[in-house]
Order: C-alpha cells, then structure tokens, then sequence
C-alpha cells in the first residue's frame, strides 16, 4: 500500500493543470494578448519562431519527464518503501522514459535545427514553411495527447518500449497503452515532415556558393539525422498502427493466440530504436562541432573526417538494432554479427571525439558557458560509449543487460551526450533567438551543479547494478548493500532539479539584464547565421551571401566586411501565417482522443475536420506576399546596417 496514495497525484495534478491554464489565460486577457499570440505564434510559419516553440515545449516535458524521475527516485532512495504504489510506479516508468526521448530530446533538437539551419545555410526560409507548422502542431498535440493520461483515464505502463505481449489488451486493459500508440504517432507525423523539410531544405536551399563540402558541421549533422528519420520512423508507424490495431479491432500482430508474433514487435520497435537513439545525438554532436570551433578560434579539426564520420554512423546504425535482446536467445551466430556491428560504431564516434580535441590543441579557448557545456559533453559521453561497447559483448551482456548498469549507459549517452549538447546550443543560439545572452555567472553555476549532480546520480548506477540491481525494480529489501547507493543517487537527482531553477533563474533575469546584441554576432562567430542581425529579420537576409569557404561568416570578417548596398535590394518573397496548421493539429488531437477511449463519433469528427480542413487549404491562394523594399530599409537601417 502506497504511504502516499495514487489519487492524491493526480489530484494535484489536476489543480495545477487548471491554475496553471486559468493564470494563462487571466494573463492573457488581462494585457489583450490573445490576437498578438495568435497572429505572431499560433498561426506563424516563420522557421525562427517555430524553433523557439518546439524549445518551450521541450522545457514543459523536461519538467514534466523529470519530475516523473525524481518520484522514481524518491521510492528507490531506501528499502522497503512504499511511497508509490507498483502500479503508479510502472506508469511513471513509462511516462518518464517516453516523455524524455520523444518529447523532449527529439523536439529540443528540432527547435534548435529550426532555429540555425536555415541560416546557416544562407536560406530565407525552410523548403516547405506551412509543411513546417503542421510539424510542430502534430508534435504538440501528440504531447498534449500523451500527457493528459495521468489525469485522465490512466497513464501507459508497459514500459517505454511497450513490449508485446505486455502491452495487448488481454494484459493491459484500459486507456492508457492507447495514449502512448496514439500520442507517439501524432508526433511521429511531425517528425517526418521534419526529416523531409530539412533534406529538401538543406539539398536545394543553400547560398550560392555553398556545396556540400562548405555547410557547416550542425547543418551536415542535420542532414544525416533528416535522413535517418525518413528510414526509422515509417518503421515505428508501422509497428504503432499494427498494436494499435490488435487493440481497437481485435487483431493478432503481436498475440500467438492467433498466429501472431511478439518477437516481430521487438524487432520493429528496435529497428527504429537504434537509429533513433541517433537521430537524438548526431545534432548535438554537430552543435559541439560548431561551438568547440567557435570558442576555440580555429576551423574544425579534420572537416572531411567529420562529415564521413557522421554518415558511416547514420548507415552502422541501422546494423545494430540486436543487441537490444542479446539475452532472447538469436544464437550464437546473430550475437556475434550484431555485437562487431555494435563495436564498429565506436570508430567513427571515436573520430570525432579526436578531432574536436585537435580542434582545441593550441586554440585560444574562451571558456564561455557553451564551451563549458561542451568540454563537460567529451568525457561524460566517453564514459557512456565505452561502456556501451561492453555492452555490447553478448556474453557480458547476459550480466549487465537488466541490471542498473545498462540504466547508467544510456543516461551517460543521453544526457551526458543529447542533453548536453542541447544545452551548449541553448546558450549558443540564445542570442541570436532573442537578442540577448544569458548570465555567464549564473550558466556556469548551471553548467557546475548540474554535471556535478549527473555524475552523482548515475556512476553508482554502474556500482550497484554490478551488484545485482535490476533495472525496472519497484522496491527492495534491506542488507543487500544497494542502500547507500541510492540514497546517492537520489540526492543527486533532486540535486539537478535544483540545478536547472538556476537555469530558469537565468532565463527570467536575461530579460531585462541580459547584454544585448547589438551587432549580430555577440559570439564573434564563424558561420552564417552570426552575419545577420539578432534575432534575424523575419527574411533573415536582405541580400542572400556569396559563399566561398566552410566558415564563410569569419573569412568575410578578416577580408573586411562589405555591408550590402541598400541601392541592390529587391522585394523578398515569403510565405504568409496560417491557422490551418494549428487547426489540423487540433483535429488529430480530437480524432486521437476519441480512438483513445473507442468514442468513434469523437474520432470521426476528429478525422473530418482533417479532410476539411485540408480541403479548405487546397483553395486557400493567399499563401504568400511580397515584403516590398522600403520595407526591407526601414528594417536593416533601424538594425544599423
């Protein structure tokens, strides 16, 4: 019996849900907001904008993800306790793991490519701007879907993988394993479109001048990830309308009762899984490449390495996908196959982990907070590969595979690897989203507490899982010698929430006192987008550059910057807002609730205002305008150009 009963959660769940939206919406009305919110936010297609929104929404579920771990931890912080019940341990399990990868990591980074890519790249816009906001909208509402399970129905429990049998009807009746099919592939809708707009982007959007061996490295990082998304995710759609079937209209994918296959479950979701574990480090390992260059004054170490490396890791990851279940039985045969593949990854990781360490040898190193972010990124990533490739061992594996061991790996890699690497861009591109920096002073008291607490809740994870810890372990007796440990490691998982109200704190005080930029390029940086102004106008450049080498922006800067002739300007095309993107979420978000609960009249109003709505925007011929050039002057004389 839980001392702290499942209902009361949900209680205060529910009050902070209504205070929270009642001050929003008291706000709101109080300062006349809603027209500026939905003229500037809702209905926006500009790729600036729409970065900074998936960056909020990632902030809401790192909150909500990491408050679903410190729960975890406060129940494992001593035997024997029953702080949670079994069963709201299990949803918190799930909700934690599936809330961090797929709606926090993923969009985090996805708001930073919005952000950067473009203007790396010389672009006023992404190839498919309206194409953009459906992106975000279904990703949003996917989220939104997935996080009112707690509240409403009942969370998901099958664990984040959702491993058939476990997660068919006759084992997990109720709701909750429907939010997680439905709310992943509403998301995975918008992922898609994602991967597609930036390779089409990136392919035939570029500055003349720009081929492929000029781009810098976030963009090239972008590149390979837009192309592992279009490979893995049409297989998690698959895989999640296949379960989602078996549970919705009684058919057997997955059950042996009727000739179905768990093991085919296992493999799909894995099959994605690897890759996407990729998808969510390949960027933050191109953000590193361009702040380490930056800060340390000097090109990219290797920049045809790089590059290669990048793509020998985007085709080994889809060989891998095996060593997930080692300890099923494949054989000998399959084991060793996919446990060289597994250990061959490291290689290129391995590159890149060298070459931004010559990339530093003899620079003159700033250490700004995202250098420190990245400097903090090597080791601790390090730490998590070498331990992967023992993982990756099949017969070692039998010992580590369900052990805390394994649950310290991929926290080292996704954390210590995405996690910080999306911070150091945060700090990076704070600027040149807003306008301002953030306190330097308060971003390394972030950048300290923060991995000094990482490390304090996750190495003894390695300890105590040699020792015998399980992994998915809903409490455990006493005398084993696990105490001491956990109660470490909880202590230091309470210790990064604190770390990240600094960060918060930072946020809230750079706005009135943060330094401005006043010349665009605060960080006296390399690449294209520190050549325009802070934030970017909404055409981001009144003339497109020439590009004649990698870090074009600090050669233009050693030639002498030549500002362009107002004389030269034209009227610059661009896409208009549209509420059809937001609207079109809404209706999948209708249409998913109701299959949540087999309420078919909300899904089938949910699915025709799809259709509608899509027609509609098929005869709407109002998509574009021209920005004319008086327009264009008035906006570069006020940014002093």
């Amino acid at each position: 019996m839980s001392m702290f009963p499942h209902n009361y959660l949900i209680y205060g769940a529910d009050v902070s849900i209504v205070g929270a939206t009642a001050l929003i919406i008291f706000v709101l009305t109080y300062f006349k907001k809603w027209k500026w919110l939905w003229d500037n936010w809702i209905t926006t297609v500009d790729h600036k904008r729409i970065g900074i929104m998936y960056i909020l929404a990632a902030f809401a579920m790192f909150f909500r993800g990491g408050t679903d771990g410190l729960l975890m931890r406060t129940q494992l912080a001593l035997p024997n306790l029953h702080f949670l019940s079994a069963q709201h341990y299990d949803e918190i399990f799930t909700t934690h793991g599936t809330i961090m990868i797929l709606f926090m990591a993923m969009p985090m980074l996805i708001g930073l490519i919005n952000v950067a890519v473009p203007l790396q790249i010389g672009a006023r816009d992404v190839a498919f701007p309206y194409l953009n906001a459906i992106s975000f909208w279904t990703f949003f509402f996917g989220a939104m879907l997935f996080n009112i399970s707690f509240v409403f129905g009942g969370s998901p429990d099958a664990g984040w993988t959702s491993y058939a049998p476990l997660s068919e009807l006759q084992f997990d009746p109720g709701p909750g394993e429907n939010y997680y099919l439905l709310g992943l592939q509403l998301a995975g809708i918008g992922t898609i479109a994602t991967g597609v707009n930036f390779l089409v982007t990136i392919l035939k959007m570029r500055a003349p001048g720009m081929t492929l061996m000029k781009m810098p490295q976030f963009t090239w990082a972008t590149l390979i990830t837009s192309i592992i998304i279009i490979f893995a995710f049409p297989v998690l759609t698959v895989a999640l309308a296949l379960l989602t079937i078996d549970r919705l209209a009684g058919a057997h994918f997955f059950t042996i009762a009727a000739g179905g296959m768990p093991m085919m479950w296992v493999n799909l979701f894995w099959i994605w899984g690897h890759p996407e574990v990729y998808i969510v480090i390949l960027p933050a390992f191109g953000i590193l490449s361009d702040v380490i260059s930056t800060f340390s004054g000097k090109k990219i170490f290797g920049y045809t390495a790089m590059v290669v490396s990048l793509a020998a890791i985007a085709a080994l990851s889809f060989t891998v996908w095996v060593h997930h279940f080692f300890t099923m039985g494949a054989g000998a045969a399959v084991n060793s196959f996919f446990g060289v593949s597994t250990m061959l990854i490291a290689i290129p990781t391995g590159v890149k982990i060298f070459n931004w360490l010559f990339t530093m040898y003899r620079g003159r190193i700033r250490f700004t907070t995202p250098m420190l972010w990245a400097l903090a990124f090597i080791p601790t990533f390090v730490v998590g590969g070498m331990t992967g490739v023992m993982l990756a061992v099949a017969p070692a594996d039998y010992q580590y595979h369900n052990s805390y061991f394994l649950v310290s790996h991929f926290h080292y890699v996704l954390i210590g690897g995405t996690v910080f690497g999306a911070f150091a861009g945060i700090y990076y591109w704070w600027p040149k989203m807003f306008g301002h920096k953030l306190n330097e002073r308060l971003g390394r008291w972030h950048v300290g507490t923060f991995v000094l607490f990482f490390n304090m809740t996750f190495f003894p994870m390695y300890i105590v899982g040699l020792m015998g810890m399980t992994r998915r372990m809903y409490t455990y007796p006493s005398g084993l010698g696990w105490t001491a440990l956990n109660l470490i490691e909880t202590i230091g998982a309470f210790g990064q929430g604190a770390s990240m109200m600094i960060m918060a704190v930072n946020i809230v005080r750079s706005i009135k006192f943060g330094e401005r930029d006043v010349t665009g390029d605060i960080w006296d940086g390399r690449t294209l987008e520190w050549s325009t102004t802070s934030p970017a106008a909404e055409y981001n450049f009144s003339v497109l550059p020439q590009v004649t080498s990698v870090d074009e922006w600090w050669e233009e800067k050693k030639r002498g910057v030549v500002r362009p002739d107002h004389a030269t300007f034209k009227p610059i095309h661009m896409p208009n807002n549209s509420g059809w993107p937001f609207l079109i979420g809404l209706s999948f978000f209708i249409a998913g609730f109701g299959l949540v609960f087999n309420w078919w009249l909300s899904a089938i109003v949910g699915a025709l205002g799809i259709i509608t709505f899509l027609f509609l925007r098929s005869f709407d011929y109002n998509t574009d305008h021209y920005i004319p050039v008086d327009e264009v002057k008035r906006v570069e004389a006020a940014a002093g150009r």
